[in-house]
C-alpha cells in the first residue's frame, strides 16, 4: 500500500534533503550530491503528495457493510435446525428431519439435538445444477489410475458419503479509482573497445483508472480451506436467486463464522491485486517493471450475503483429514490424496531393481567392446 504521507529525500539515494541558505534555485543531496532544481524537485513531490492524498482517502473509505444479510423470519427459524460437530467444532445448518449425518469437515458421525437460531439470513442463493450422480462420478475420475491410493480408500461407500452443501459466501460490489507508481528498467548491453558495457536505464510510469467490481467473493467459513473455494470459482452470478429456504431441502447449509467486518480485508486484497494487475498490463516497452506503491479509493460500495453450492467428501487415513471439493453449479473440483507408503516403497524398488537391470545388460553389451579397444 502507498504511504500517507511524504518525505522529503533524494530521489537517487533516499537520504533527507533541505534547502540550504544561499543554495539559488537547487537543491543538493548531502548523501550522494545529487543536485536538483526547485521546479524538478516540486514535481517529483507533487506526484508523491497526490499518491499521498489518494492513499489516505483509501485509508479511511470503507466498505457499506450494514446492508448484507436480513434477520430470520419465526417460520424460517422453525424449520432449521443447527449442530456442532464434537470432534472438530464444525457449525452447519441442516433441515428439521435430519436427526443423524456425518460431518463433512472431518468425517466424524454427528447426532443432532439443538435448534437453529441467530445468524443472518442469506440475500440470494445459487442452486445446485451438478447432481449427487454428477459428483460421485467426478469424484471416482479422481482417484482413477493412482496406483498408490491406499486399498479401500475410494471404496463405493466412501463415494455414497458425498454431501452437497451450500457455502456462507460475502459478496463485495465496488466502482473505485486506481493509483499505481511503477518503476520499470531497460537494460541495454553493448561492446564498446575491450570492454562490454550494461548500461541499465530506470522509468517512473503513473497509471491511473476506474473500475467497477460486482460480486466479490469471500468465503465466510472458517472451516473451509480458502485455497480450495477460491480454486473452484468463478460462480455464474446470473443464476442467483433470492433466498427462500427451499432451496436448503436435501442439502446442508453452513452458518458463516467469519463475519462481514473479519471478510474486509480479503476483500480488499483481491480488488488492489487484480486493480494493479490491470493497470501494469498498460506499462509496456520495457525490460522489467514492478509496483512501488498503489491506493484503491472506493468510490461506491456493497455487500450481500449468499450461499454458493457444493458438493464434499472427507476421508480420514492414518487420522489424517483428505478432501474433495466440487463446485456444484459448475462441476470444477480439486481434492487431496493420500499415498500407501507401503507400495511407495515397493513401487521405488520396482523402478530401482529395473533400473539396475536395465544398466546391466547395457552394459553387457557395450563394456567388451570398449575393453577390445584397449586389449588391442
Amino acid at each position: 500500500m502507498a504511504d500517507t504521507s511524504v518525505s522529503y529525500q533524494c530521489p537517487n539515494c533516499g537520504g533527507p534533503l533541505g534547502y540550504k541558505p544561499g543554495s539559488g534555485d537547487s537543491v543538493k543531496c548531502e548523501y550522494c550530491e545529487s543536485e536538483f532544481t526547485s521546479d524538478a524537485l516540486e514535481q517529483y513531490f507533487a506526484a508523491q503528495e497526490e499518491a499521498a492524498a489518494a492513499a489516505l482517502e483509501a485509508k479511511e473509505a470503507k466498505w457499506n457493510t450494514d446492508a448484507a444479510g436480513a434477520e430470520w423470519d419465526p417460520e424460517e427459524t422453525a424449520i432449521l435446525k443447527a449442530m456442532t460437530c464434537s470432534s472438530c467444532g464444525a457449525e452447519i445448518i441442516c433441515d428439521e428431519n435430519t436427526m443423524a449425518t456425518e460431518c463433512c469437515y472431518c468425517g466424524n458421525p454427528t447426532m443432532i439435538t439443538n435448534r437453529f437460531n441467530g445468524a443472518l439470513k442469506p440475500d440470494m442463493v445459487i442452486p445446485f445444477k451438478k447432481t449427487k450422480e454428477d459428483a460421485k462420478a467426478a469424484f471416482r475420475e479422481f482417484y482413477k489410475g493412482k496406483k498408490l491410493l491406499p486399498d479401500n480408500f475410494a471404496s463405493e461407500a466412501r463415494v455414497e458419503a458425498i454431501q452437497g452443501m451450500y457455502v456462507p459466501y460475502w459478496l463485495f460490489d465496488s466502482s473505485i479509482k486506481a493509483v499505481a507508481d511503477f518503476k520499470a528498467k531497460n537494460i541495454n548491453t553493448y561492446i564498446s573497445g575491450e570492454y562490454n558495457v550494461t548500461e541499465t536505464s530506470y522509468y517512473r510510469a503513473v497509471r491511473k483508472g476506474r473500475m467497477d467490481f460486482k460480486m466479490v467473493p469471500v468465503d465466510g467459513s472458517k472451516k473451509m480451506d480458502d485455497n480450495w473455494m477460491e480454486s473452484i470459482e468463478p460462480f455464474d452470478y446470473s443464476e442467483l436467486k433470492s433466498f427462500t429456504t427451499s432451496y436448503l431441502a436435501g442439502y446442508l447449509a453452513d452458518k458463516y463464522d467469519v463475519d462481514v467486518e473479519a471478510a474486509v480485508p480479503r476483500a480488499d486484497e483481491r480488488v488492489s491485486v487484480t486493480a494493479c494487475d490491470t493497470l501494469l498490463e498498460t506499462v509496456t516497452g520495457y525490460d522489467s517493471v514492478e509496483v512501488e506503491n498503489s491506493s484503491i479509493v472506493k468510490k461506491s460500495n456493497d455487500v450481500s450475503y449468499a450461499m454458493a453450492p457444493v458438493w464434499i467428501v472427507t476421508t480420514k487415513y492414518q487420522d489424517k483429514p483428505y478432501t474433495f471439493v466440487m463446485n456444484g453449479q459448475t462441476g470444477k473440483f480439486v481434492g487431496s490424496l493420500p499415498v500407501d507408503e507401503g507400495k511407495k516403497k515397493k513401487y521405488l524398488a520396482g523402478v530401482t531393481a529395473g533400473s539396475l537391470i536395465f544398466t546391466y545388460y547395457l552394459c553387457k553389451l557395450f563394456i567388451p567392446d570398449l575393453l577390445s579397444l584397449f586389449v588391442d
